[in-house]
């Protein structure tokens, strides 16, 4: 059966295929090749700039721009080259060497020199290098603009909604009530650290040999100051050096990074659950649009269906962030191979987030607020007053403030006229009663608004 997305076995390439599109270039088996390519070339030309290495000399200019265009015109057609080497290798790595090496074959210059390509490295140097540029690319590409894109939905709705009040709800029960705004701004707030912690986040990447102790390197060329050599080539990348490995760059950069996206995405499952919630009891609608089903059989439905796929699909990219994090910076001695196909998952895990916020930015955007029913909510809760006037009582000294106001309203149903005549018993100054008789539940928000609109600007 040929592969398409209606046939692909995951929903990553199957029926979100057009969602995960713009993955494909980074997280693929191709992009994993191309950043080889990348790596290996280079590293060869930091070896042919190198003084202290005269057996590369200095590249002429055709051979710097062909090697230039191996970079840019790489592309589908020299991966599958790579893999069909990769067929009779039966190694990764060995088959982007052997490929350059044929390419190297088009260039006079270059085929001479085809001997330095993959110098004294290990495949793990590559690898980890290639792996450092594709989470780096889709820090930069994938997951900054995601976050800036639920930002700004969440930051409008912030500022829109930040003085509409709204009847809280703790442990299930009324509670004191906030702004609709402050809700959006609490969330906003929170993604905020998560994405500013993984924007700071240092890549690390290591080119040091079989152990880490560039054996060979200092066995072949004494003379070459090798540490500050590769720590060189490793920050040309943009990248961090890590001189503490084994043959492996342990990995602990990417498990904070997974850490940082899974709670970035816990989060998000939070939101969704509590949208859920307040579409359930009625404070948002959703937008109708024309041809939509909410229901096989109950005509009348309009399924929170975005939140829902939002939370399913975090929670996978979550379970998977998670194995990585634990998995990734656990090695057998030296090394053992048992992180190679696990890091085939991170455009897996990567893939179900992206899903996941282009379905919550769908759902945001058909979220209609029904600011009637949160009002009818709050003027049938004058309990939660109980609190501002035990408070006040306590201030002025009236003994079993809290007594009191607890045996006026617990499981009782208690309305602004019954409030009113028990504050009216109150031996406190007339203006601060005043106060008390004035106050709403509506407005009774604190400074919610105010620290909706900080961020809602």
């Amino acid at each position: 059966m040929q592969l398409s997305s209606l046939t692909a076995v995951s929903s990553v390439d199957g029926r979100y295929a057009g969602r995960t599109a713009g993955l494909r270039e980074i997280f693929s088996e191709y992009g994993l090749i191309r950043y080889r390519v990348i790596v290996e070339i280079r590293w060869f030309r930091a070896l042919a700039d190198c003084d202290d290495f005269p057996q590369v000399p200095t590249l002429s200019e055709s051979a710097n721009a062909y090697l230039e265009g191996l970079l840019e015109n790489f592309g589908p057609e020299g991966a599958k080259r790579v893999k069909a080497i990769e067929a009779t290798t039966n190694h990764d790595v060995k088959a982007v060497e052997y490929y350059l090496q044929e390419c190297f074959g088009g260039h006079e210059e270059l085929q001479t020199l085809s001997a330095f390509l993959h110098f004294a490295c290990t495949s793990e140097d590559i690898n980890n290098l290639a792996y450092a540029l594709m989470m780096a690319d889709a820090r930069r590409q994938v997951f900054q603009p995601a976050f800036a894109d639920l930002a700004g939905s969440l930051k409008s709705m912030a500022g829109e909604y930040a003085g509409l009040p709204m009847l809280s709800r703790t442990h299930g029960q009324t509670a004191s009530p906030t702004t609709l705004g402050k809700e959006f701004s609490n969330v906003l707030a929170r993604l905020q650290r998560q994405a500013g912690l993984l924007e700071q986040q240092p890549i690390l990447g290591k080119i040091n040999g079989a152990v880490g102790n560039f054996n060979a390197h200092m066995t072949a060329c004494p003379q070459v100051d090798w540490p500050k050599f590769a720590r060189e080539f490793v920050e040309s990348l943009g990248l961090e050096w890590n001189p503490w490995t084994t043959q492996i760059e342990p990995h602990d950069w990417m498990a904070e990074s997974f850490h940082t996206l899974s709670r970035y995405n816990t989060v998000l499952i939070d939101l969704c659950r509590d949208i859920w919630a307040y579409i359930s009891i009625g404070y948002f609608s959703q937008k109708t649009i024309a041809g939509e089903v909410g229901s096989s059989t109950m005509p009348h439905k309009v399924n929170p269906i975005d939140f829902e796929n939002a939370e399913g699909n975090l929670g996978v990219a979550n379970a998977l962030f998670g194995h990585l994090a634990s998995k990734l910076p656990v090695s057998r001695w030296q090394r053992d191979l048992s992180d190679s196909t696990v890091l085939r998952t991170i455009g897996t895990a990567a893939g179900h987030s992206v899903i996941a916020y282009a379905s919550l930015l769908k759902g945001l955007g058909k979220l209609q607020v029904n600011a009637a029913k949160l009002a009818a909510d709050l003027d049938n809760s004058w309990e939660i007053l109980a609190e501002p006037i035990q408070t006040v009582m306590r201030l002025y000294g009236i003994e079993n403030a809290y007594e009191q106001l607890k045996a006026l309203t617990r499981g009782k149903a208690i309305n602004a006229q019954l409030l009113a005549e028990f504050v009216q018993t109150l031996d406190i100054p007339a203006k601060v009663k005043q106060q008390l008789l004035d106050l709403t539940p509506a407005g009774y928000t604190g400074n919610a608004a105010e620290m909706a609109r900080r961020l809602g600007r």
